[in-house]
C-alpha cells in the first residue's frame, strides 16, 4: 500500500461493510492544495470484483434490474456515478472531523420512516441536537463548537420539539407535523478513493 495511506488507515477505525470491504472515512488534501474535508479509502479491488460480478449478471440476463439497456445502466454506475478522487492526485490523508465514531454510528439503525432516520446527539453539557438522514451514514455537520467527542449519549428514532424537549419518533410511522428538518443536521458529501492494498 502507498505510504500516504498507510498511516491514516492505521489510526482510523474503519466501517466494516460486506461488499466494499473496510472504508476508512479521513479528509484529503490534493496535490493542487485542494481540500477534501470529507472522503472515504476503500479497496480498489473489491470495486472491480463487485463490477465484473454484476456486469456478468447483467449480460447472462440474471440481473436485477428490468430495463432495455440494464448492462448499460450498471456500467454507468460504475464509471460514471459517484464523487471520486484518483488516488495518484492524493498528497496526504489525515482523520476527518466529520466523521462521527463507528461506536456512536452502530447506535442509529433501522428506518424510522420510509428512506429516513432521525435521531438526537445528547451532549455532554446537556445540550439536545437533531440528527437526520436518507442513508448516508458516513460524515456529518457538527453544531458549532462541538465534536463527536462531546456526545454522551444517542436517542435513536427521536427528535427535539419547538419547546426544546426530546420527542421520540414511532418507527413505520409519519413523521409528526412540528418535525422541524430545518433544524436537522445532516449528512455532508463525500468523495471516494479507491486504493490498491485494502
Amino acid at each position: 500500500m502507498d505510504k500516504r495511506f498507510q498511516e491514516i488507515i492505521s489510526i482510523v477505525e474503519p466501517i466494516p461493510d460486506s461488499i466494499y470491504g473496510p472504508r476508512y472515512r479521513c479528509s484529503l488534501t490534493l496535490k493542487d492544495g485542494t481540500y477534501l474535508p470529507c472522503a472515504v479509502l476503500q479497496s480498489k479491488t473489491k470495486l472491480v470484483e463487485l463490477a465484473r460480478r454484476r456486469l456478468e449478471e447483467e449480460k447472462s440476463g440474471k440481473g436485477r434490474i428490468v430495463a432495455a439497456d440494464s448492462y448499460g445502466l450498471v456500467l454507468a454506475s460504475f464509471v460514471a456515478g459517484g464523487n471520486k478522487v484518483n488516488d495518484y492526485d492524493v498528497a496526504s490523508a489525515s482523520p476527518s472531523k466529520f466523521a462521527p465514531p463507528f461506536s456512536l454510528l452502530k447506535q442509529i439503525h433501522g428506518e424510522t420512516t420510509m428512506s429516513w432516520t432521525g435521531w438526537v446527539f445528547e451532549m455532554k453539557d446537556g445540550k439536545l441536537f437533531s440528527y437526520g438522514s436518507s442513508f448516508l451514514m458516513e460524515f456529518f455537520n457538527l453544531p458549532e463548537g462541538y465534536t463527536f467527542d462531546d456526545v454522551a449519549k444517542v436517542h435513536n428514532h427521536s427528535f427535539i420539539s419547538k419547546e426544546g424537549s426530546l420527542v421520540s419518533l414511532q418507527r413505520g410511522g409519519r413523521l409528526p407535523a412540528d418535525y422541524r428538518p430545518e433544524i436537522l443536521f445532516r449528512e455532508r458529501q463525500f468523495f471516494t478513493c479507491y486504493i490498491d492494498g485494502i
